[in-house]
């Protein structure tokens, strides 16, 4: 395990588990008051999994180092990407998956989640894995590398859910980024639920509502 998690453990052995990616700048905590107001009784015991991003210099912030999941070398998607930085967090990402199936958590039961940069890994790894997740879920970001993504998808994940959301005020990652993100995946067969809300660069409360019901649909136990 490269990364280090701040991990919340229901005390039994879990239904499901939600892996949380943080945003730029930020760590494993940040999401925590969020997911505290998620209502997931009905499917039983949770285990939540808040990984803390490696520290990196960010060429956008002068080059000060601070947690990010990759470089990111230009404001607004404009120029290159970190693609090396890109494809180590999809390792790093990978071996959380491979860790919690390891602890008892098959995939099936496991939702890969991220906010800004971590939506850009969620929407990355999640669609890559090569088993089948529950759903994978992309708030206020984008889709990194998305010409590669017909070729380098994941079978297994052909048909998972993804819940994509985004502020129609976001002055850090333009709403139409997330809307491209959503056309692209449309495109190529994916089932996304999209929603947009009048909020910056966050979280709203009718958001949280919003992904609870998509939470307790695609972890709904089996018939």
């Amino acid at each position: 395990m490269a990364l280090d998690t701040l991990d919340i453990d229901p005390g039994v052995p879990p239904a499901a588990t939600l892996i949380v990616l943080h945003g730029l700048g930020a760590d494993g905590h940040d999401f925590v008051p969020i997911c505290d107001e998620l209502d997931l009784s009905s499917i039983g015991p949770v285990r939540f999994v808040f990984p803390h991003a490696p520290v990196r210099p960010v060429t956008i912030n002068g080059g000060h180092a601070m947690r990010a999941w990759y470089d990111i070398l230009a404001m607004g998607g404009r120029g290159p990407e970190d693609e090396a930085g890109l494809r180590q967090s999809i390792a790093d990402v990978e071996a959380l998956l491979a860790r919690e199936q390891a602890r008892g958590v098959p995939a099936s039961r496991t939702v890969l989640m991220g906010f800004s940069q971590g939506c850009a890994m969620s929407l990355l790894t999640g669609l890559r894995h090569g088993h089948r997740l529950a759903g994978v879920v992309g708030l206020s970001g984008y889709l990194p590398l998305p010409t590669t993504l017909a070729a380098e998808r994941s079978p297994a994940n052909a048909d998972v859910p993804v819940f994509i959301a985004h502020g129609r005020h976001d002055d850090v990652v333009n709403i139409a980024r997330g809307q491209q993100a959503r056309e692209t995946l449309t495109g190529l067969g994916y089932q996304v639920e999209w929603h947009d809300y009048a909020m910056p660069h966050s979280v709203c409360a009718e958001e949280v509502a919003d992904l609870n019901a998509w939470l307790l649909k695609v972890l709904a136990p089996a018939a």
